[in-house]
């Protein structure tokens, strides 16, 4: 199914066609994305067993990937042209379903999803109020609901995208690529050697505008090179980057009838809930 209007979301499929398999698992033989999953989710990997899950924002694959490892029947969604990334990397897998839509006209009917998780994308879009109560919908009762986000503090508001982002999210997304991917291996280095900076190190590292994992995630210098082009191009790119607090993703999920509601610190600031029976 094809989704209309895509101008909000189109950074994200020409970063997931340039980076189809950069954050797989698979693909890079370090387990980051399964353990982050799994502790979001809140779920053994039995659990997913026969389960029938709605990834939304989907991405390249990286979380729909350990779901159906775990015996889950996925249904993967992105706005997006990165479904195509999606549906190349886990053609493999016979119980995935690769769908093209929009969030706030997902064309499936309502409560029929065991668990429905949409990581790494809510902050992302127009009205995350509104995202939440369409992904809410499509829990089956019992179900659970797992998003995340960005957190909004003081942290967030002294990141160095925040005094950027006015300037980048101007460019097109060829043209910013272009120079991220020229300067954000050379930042990545400089990033590392401000690290090291007796006292003032890790605050010196956070001014530098690129993504670093090195210390972080156990990558090679290649690999650290690709995530840093790869998230560094996340934070500058999108038209909405709209951080949430613990409490309006707590009031959002009982809102939208879901008890038993946890937020914590999982990678990001997460969000996971029980749909009730009735609303």
């Amino acid at each position: 199914m094809t989704a209309p209007n895509k101008d909000y979301a189109a950074n994200f499929g020409f970063q997931w066609n340039r980076f189809p398999r950069t954050q797989l698992d698979s693909y890079s033989g370090v387990p980051i994305t399964r353990p982050r999953f799994l502790a979001q989710i809140g779920w053994t990997e039995a659990e997913f067993a026969g389960c029938r899950v709605l990834d939304v924002g989907c991405g390249a694959g990286r979380f729909a990937e350990i779901a159906l490892s775990a015996g889950a029947e996925v249904v993967a969604v992105d706005y997006s042209s990165a479904i195509a990334a999606c549906a190349s990397n886990l053609r493999h897998h016979p119980r995935l379903r690769a769908v093209q839509a929009d969030v706030y006209r997902l064309p499936f009917a309502p409560a029929r999803f065991d668990l429905v998780y949409c990581l790494g994308v809510l902050q992302h879009t127009p009205d995350v109020a509104a995202t939440i109560r369409a992904l809410a919908a499509q829990v089956r009762p019992g179900g659970m609901l797992v998003v995340d986000s960005y957190h909004r503090g003081l942290g967030d508001l002294l990141h160095p995208k925040r005094w950027l982002r006015p300037l980048t999210t101007r460019l097109p997304d060829q043209r910013l690529f272009t120079f991220i991917e020229q300067w954000a291996p050379r930042l990545r280095r400089m990033s590392t050697a401000a690290g090291r900076v007796p006292i003032v190190g890790r605050a010196l590292r956070r001014l530098i505008p690129v993504a670093n994992y090195e210390g972080t995630y156990p990558l090679s210098p290649e690999q650290l090179d690709e995530w840093a082009v790869l998230d560094t191009f996340d934070w500058f790119a999108p038209r909405y980057d709209q951080p949430q607090t613990a409490a309006t993703l707590r009031r959002l999920f009982v809102e939208c009838g879901c008890e038993d509601v946890t937020v914590f610190h999982a990678g990001h600031l997460t969000a996971r809930g029980r749909r009730v029976a009735t609303v």
